[in-house]
C-alpha cells in the first residue's frame, strides 16, 4: 500500500508539472559590459543567477566578417528579438529605418504557434515596440501587443527632461513598477522589459560612481519584476523564465562609448532563473543571438523549418548537437568544419545559391552529403554549382546552424 501510494503521489507531481503554464521575461539593460556587471552590487541579479546561471555572451556578431554588427543599442536589442545579426535584420543603427521582418521576432513566433497567449513589452524606448517588434504593420501580421507600457520619454510634462538625465531614471522606475504589476495581474505570457539609465550615465560619465550607482538602481527595478515573478509561482500553477541581459558593453579607455568591435565594447552576459546547462552554454562562448531559440526551447516553440535554417544562434536548453560552423571557399571546393557536442550522430549540408529568404521567399537548398558529427570537417566539391554566394545550412537531430560565403 506504500509503494502504491508513493507512485500515485509521485505521479501527480509529474502531472501538475506537465500542466504548468511557461511564461518568459526578457529584460535588456542597456550598456553594462560583463566586468561591469560582475564587479558591481547587485544583489537581485546575483539572486537569479544563483538558482540559475550567469554566462558570458557576446554582442556584436564576428569580427571581421560578414555578419560583425555594430555594438549599438537598436541592433544589439534586435540582435535578442530577432535571433540574427544585423546582415539580416538590417537595423545597423538607432535610426532603425529599415528592418527586415523576414526574420521575425520572438513574439511573432508565439504568436504563430500559440495565437491565444499574451505578450507585453514594457520600455523606456517607444521605437521597440513600433519598428523593432512592428505593432500593427502588414509586414508583421499586424501583430498587436496585448500589454504596453512605453513612450514615456515623449511625455515631457510629467517626466521633464533634465541635462543629469534624472527623469530616464524615474522613468525606468515607472518601467519596472508598470512590468512587476502586470506580471502579478495578468501575467502575460512573454514580455520584453528595457531600461536605458545605466547607458546615459556611461555616456555622461564613463566608468564611474555615477555609472555604478545607476546600475545599483538598475538592479532594484530588475528586482521588482524578480519579486512579482516569485509571487506568481508561488501562487499560481506556473513556470517562468525570466532572462536579463545588455545589448553591449563599454569602450576600454574611459567607458563611455561603444560601437565598435574591441574586446569590451562586444563584451556581454546572460543572467537566469533557469539553469542552461547543455554542452554549448558549458563549454563554449554564446552570444545575444542564442536568447531567441533558448525561449522558444523553454516555451516550445514551433519554428518552421525555412526560419530554422536562417537562425544564428543556439540554444541554452535542451540538446544540441553542433556549434561554431566555418566555411571556406577555394577552387570550386567548400570547406567546412564544426565543433561537435557529441561523438554519435550525423550532419547533413545543404546548399543554396540563392538568398530569396530576405525578399519573404524560399531558398531551393540542395543537399550534398551526410557526415560524420564527430568527423569535425567536410570537403565539397561545387564545380557544377557556379556562385559568388553561398548559403550553407548544417542540420543536426537536435540543431541546425548556418553560414554564408560571399566571393568577390
Amino acid at each position: 500500500m506504500k509503494k502504491l501510494f508513493v507512485a500515485v503521489l509521485l505521479l501527480l507531481v509529474e502531472v501538475t508539472y506537465a500542466q504548468q503554464q511557461k511564461k518568459t521575461v526578457y529584460v535588456i539593460v542597456d550598456g553594462i559590459s560583463a566586468d561591469v556587471i560582475e564587479q558591481a552590487n547587485t544583489p537581485n541579479l546575483q539572486a537569479i543567477s544563483k538558482r540559475g546561471t550567469y554566462l558570458r555572451a557576446y554582442q556584436g556578431g564576428e569580427t571581421g566578417v560578414y555578419n560583425q554588427s555594430p555594438t549599438i543599442s537598436a541592433v544589439g536589442y534586435n540582435n535578442v528579438l530577432t535571433g540574427v545579426w544585423y546582415h539580416k535584420h538590417n537595423v545597423p543603427d538607432n535610426d532603425i529605418k529599415e528592418p527586415n521582418y523576414e526574420y521575425p521576432s520572438i513574439f511573432r513566433l508565439l504568436k504563430d504557434t500559440y495565437p491565444q497567449k499574451k505578450i507585453g513589452v514594457f520600455s523606456s524606448w517607444q521605437d521597440n515596440r513600433t519598428k523593432l517588434i512592428g505593432e500593427g504593420l502588414p509586414q508583421t501580421g499586424n501583430i498587436k501587443m496585448d500589454y504596453v507600457f512605453d513612450g514615456l520619454e515623449l511625455d515631457t510634462q510629467q517626466y521633464p527632461h533634465d541635462k543629469d538625465r534624472n527623469f530616464m531614471a524615474a522613468i525606468d522606475d515607472a518601467v519596472s513598477e508598470a512590468a512587476a504589476k502586470a506580471i502579478r495581474d495578468h501575467a502575460p505570457d512573454l514580455s520584453w522589459v528595457y531600461l536605458e539609465y545605466t547607458d546615459d550615465m556611461g555616456h555622461m560619465y564613463g566608468d564611474s560612481p555615477q555609472y555604478t550607482k545607476a546600475i545599483e538602481r538598475m538592479d532594484q527595478q530588475v528586482g521588482r519584476i524578480w519579486e512579482a515573478i516569485q509571487v506568481r509561482e508561488t501562487e499560481n500553477n506556473e513556470d517562468w523564465m525570466i532572462i536579463v541581459t545588455t545589448d553591449h558593453g563599454r569602450d576600454e579607455a574611459t567607458g563611455k562609448g561603444h560601437g565598435g568591435q574591441s574586446y569590451r565594447q562586444r563584451s556581454g552576459w546572460i543572467t537566469s532563473n533557469k539553469t542552461f546547462h547543455n554542452e554549448y552554454a558549458k563549454l563554449l562562448y554564446p552570444s545575444a543571438v542564442d536568447i531567441l531559440p533558448t525561449i522558444a526551447q523553454f516555451m516550445e516553440i514551433n519554428i518552421p523549418e525555412d526560419i530554422k535554417r536562417e537562425l544564428d544562434g543556439i540554444p541554452l536548453l535542451g540538446e544540441v548537437s553542433i556549434a561554431k560552423p566555418q566555411v571556406h571557399y577555394f577552387q570550386n571546393t567548400i570547406d567546412i568544419t564544426w565543433i561537435p557536442l557529441k561523438q554519435e550522430g550525423e550532419v547533413t549540408v545543404l546548399m543554396s545559391t540563392t538568398n530569396k529568404h530576405k525578399e519573404g521567399e524560399k531558398d531551393t537548398y540542395k543537399q550534398l552529403g551526410t557526415f560524420s558529427l564527430k568527423d569535425k570537417k567536410a570537403l565539397i566539391s561545387v564545380k557544377d554549382m557556379p556562385s559568388s554566394f553561398y548559403k550553407v545550412v548544417l542540420q543536426t537531430k537536435d540543431n541546425t546552424v548556418n553560414r554564408w560565403v560571399q566571393i568577390p
